[in-house]
């Protein structure tokens, strides 16, 4: 049974191994190839030699010139004979005087050259020779040119010692690949080093960034945004859960209070059970809106609905008593997909947030802007410092904490609208205006839905402007100034827009 490693080998041995696999099954085939090539060349190379020396012979017989020994070419052609036609040695160099018979073969009747190699009973001591036929016609006399086999034709080691060669080349190319790796991989093994000592206790340590732009100058640079964003999420809810436990503990230790006053005070316990009741009531809201909070990314797709902005809107205006007159200017048919509940709450807040703020006038507008709905909520009360422009949308902050507790606000308003409008794909900014301040809220509209002119039978024309709350006109016919008292119901925002 084959053993499989309990841990892989590492990236850069694989790569090591690749390296000096496809180097082997690459080279090994070469030198195969190149024996076989380079054998061809010599013997090709050996046969031109000796047919030139033969020819050259030939030459010299048939010119009357010929003499004994015969004179060699000094191209390492050093055995020659000249032999007649019935097999006599008739001429031959020096260095075949001692050889009997290069060759028995003579070339066919219809040829005047011949090539053959001519070797020994045990197979070694071969010799490359021509033949050539000195005159046409039978009778003629043979010359025999040739030499023997160098080493490189006739040793075995040669093709072993290519291969081996080529072995050593690809060991070479993989020890180059691990070198290379290595140095490669050495910003990973940083990169590594440092993300195993990040913790909680020191979640601001960023990775080490090589130079330049290859994949891993990006991947050091991805990680070190990712690390941005995690110490930035964990300081926010370090911060949340400081002041979610500040903001809880005020009311408790209020309840606490009356509670002991009611116990030393029998007499004042009608009004310390009131007050108890309002912090109570003030503590739930907090609770639920931090509910609120950790639900919002968790609701499923399906759970959407299209909703009419518009007839949310006027709803919601319709339903509350505004201590200050609301000028609505609304287009029909402006529809999205969401959270009918969760989008209700988001107009709920914001028209919370302009009454409270508001000097003399909250104007609302719905209208459509190419592929979004766009909510603008105006109030004519005092301007927003820059600095504070994204600052009001963080949990339980308030520009005038004092105030916001005492109307029994939570704090957590704007935060809920940001996260709300976010979840729903769409954004939230608050803008300083010539005359207050304006909340301006864009959410996709919802795909495909046909443009409804008149939603719901409404006779009031497009961009019309219809002043609710405050004005004899209004639906309700009186107005009522109770919103921004204790009594205010829980969980509206409470911070200035």
């Amino acid at each position: 049974m084959m053993l499989v490693p309990k841990h892989p080998r590492s990236l850069r041995a694989r790569l090591t191994l690749i390296a000096a696999g496809l180097a082997a099954c690459l080279l090994i085939p070469i030198a195969v190839v190149l024996n076989v090539l380079v054998r061809h060349a010599v013997a090709e190379g050996i046969w031109n030699e000796s047919l030139d020396a033969a020819s050259r012979v030939a030459a010299s017989i048939r010119d009357g010139t010929l003499t004994d020994p015969v004179p060699t070419g000094g191209n390492g052609i050093d055995l020659v004979e000249v032999v007649s036609s019935d097999g006599r040695v008739i001429a031959a160099s020096a260095a075949a005087k001692g050889v009997h018979r290069l060759s028995p073969l003579h070339p066919a009747a219809d040829g005047d050259v011949t090539q053959t190699t001519s070797c020994a009973p045990h197979g070694r001591d071969c010799i490359y020779v021509t033949v050539v036929r000195v005159l046409p016609g039978p009778g003629s006399d043979f010359v025999y040119a040739g030499r023997a086999a160098p080493a490189i034709l006739t040793s075995p080691l040669a093709l072993p010692l290519l291969v081996l060669l080529a072995l050593l080349l690809a060991a070479l190319s993989g020890w180059a690949a691990w070198k290379s790796a290595g140095r490669v991989l050495r910003p990973v093994e940083a990169i590594r080093s440092e993300l195993a000592g990040i913790s909680e206790k020191n979640p601001g340590s960023r990775v080490p960034e090589p130079p330049g732009d290859d994949e891993i100058a990006v991947l050091a640079r991805t990680a070190n945004d990712t690390l941005a964003r995690l110490d930035t999420s964990i300081q926010r809810q370090r911060q949340f859960a400081a002041d979610a436990s500040h903001e809880l503990l005020t009311p408790i230790a209020g309840i606490r209070a009356q509670l002991e006053s009611a116990r030393l005070h029998p007499e004042d316990t009608p009004e310390a059970v009131l007050a108890a009741l309002r912090d109570t009531e003030r503590l739930e809201a907090i609770v639920s809106d931090l509910l609120l909070l950790a639900r919002i990314p968790t609701v499923p797709e399906t759970a959407r609905e299209d909703v009419d902005l518009s007839h949310l809107v006027v709803a919601e205006v319709d339903r509350r008593p505004g201590r200050l007159p609301t000028q609505l200017h609304e287009t029909p048919g402006v529809v999205i997909r969401g959270m009918r509940r969760h989008l209700a709450r988001v107009v709920a807040n914001l028209l919370d947030n302009a009454e409270r703020h508001a000097l003399t006038l909250v104007s609302v507008r719905i209208e459509r802007a190419e592929d979004e709905a766009v909510l603008c909520v105006r109030n004519d009360g005092g301007c927003i410092p820059e600095a504070d422009h994204e600052r009001i949308f963080e949990r339980f902050y308030r520009t005038d904490a004092a105030r916001s507790r005492s109307r029994g606000g939570t704090g957590l308003g704007l935060a809920i609208a940001r996260e709300v409008v976010e979840a729903h794909g769409g954004s939230i900014r608050v803008e300083n205006v010539e005359d207050g301040v304006r909340f301006v809220l864009r959410l996709p509209l919802a795909p495909d839905h046909p443009d409804d002119p008149d939603p719901g039978g409404r006779d009031a024309p497009p961009g019309t402007a219809d002043t609710r709350h405050g004005t004899a006109d209004t639906p309700h016919g009186t107005a009522d100034t109770r919103h921004g008292t204790a009594n205010a119901r829980p969980g509206t925002a409470d911070t200035q827009s």
